[in-house]
Parts: structure tokens; sequence; C-alpha cells
């Protein structure tokens, strides 16, 4: 499983992905929640390779700007997350960190506007921001 460090680096990564706006960011709407649910189940597999892209994103930002990646605000996180996105990356990690960045997107997204009954989209706030009526 993840370790506290690794929760805190994928809150702030997160957070990134989906900021806080007139909604909740990620964090608040239960996106960590559905993550931890789904390590445990059909994204076990995946646990590793959260490990080890979670610890080199915390080495790329000590590397490209001197702290760690919970350390940092939030346009130099923005910052390192594009230079990822368009595979700059300045250190060699362990995985891709494209397709790692890609995946953590793609589970976030999951967890977000998902069913409330897999741990995330806390009080249905993401179907209620796009206008989805729940039938419960």
């Amino acid at each position: 499983m993840l370790t506290p460090t690794h929760w805190n680096i994928l809150r702030s990564l997160m957070n990134r992905i989906i900021p806080r706006d007139d909604f909740p960011d990620a964090w608040e709407a239960g996106v960590g929640d559905y993550l931890r649910r789904q390590f445990e189940r059909d994204l076990h597999s995946h646990v590793e390779t959260y490990k080890l892209g979670l610890e080199a994103l915390e080495a790329e930002s000590k590397a490209v700007a001197g702290k760690g990646f919970t350390d940092l605000d939030t346009s130099t996180q923005d910052m390192i997350l594009n230079r990822i996105e368009s595979r700059q990356a300045t250190l060699s990690w362990p995985v891709n960190p494209t397709e790692f960045f890609l995946m953590v997107i793609e589970h976030v997204m999951e967890g977000y506007y998902s069913d409330p009954g897999n741990g995330g989209n806390r009080d249905s706030i993401a179907w209620r921001m796009i206008g989805f009526e729940s039938r419960e």
C-alpha cells in the first residue's frame, strides 16, 4: 500500500488535475477514498506503479524546483506536470512519466465522476455539477 508520504504527493497531484473552483477539488470530492478502495480491488496491480511514479515526481520536483512537489506553489506544480505531459522530464524515471501522469488523470476522473457508492464523487457533487439527476 501507499505510505502517508505517497498519499500527500498524490493528494497534491490530484488537486492539480481537478482544482477547487465553484466545486470541491479532487481530494475534497472523495477521489482519495475512491483510489484507496480501488487499490485493494481493480487497481491493485497499479499500486507499485503509483509508488514509483509518485517517488519519481518528488525527485523531479526537487531537481527542477529545489523542493518536493507538495511544497511547491500551484503554478510551479503545473509547470512540472506540463513538462511531464509533454515528455520533457529532467530525470530518468523508473516508469514512463507521461504514461504515469495520463494514468493518474484517468483514475482521478473516474473517482470524481463515478457512482458515489464507489467512494468518490462525495455527495454526488460532480453529478450535480454536470446536471446529472441521480435516481436514488
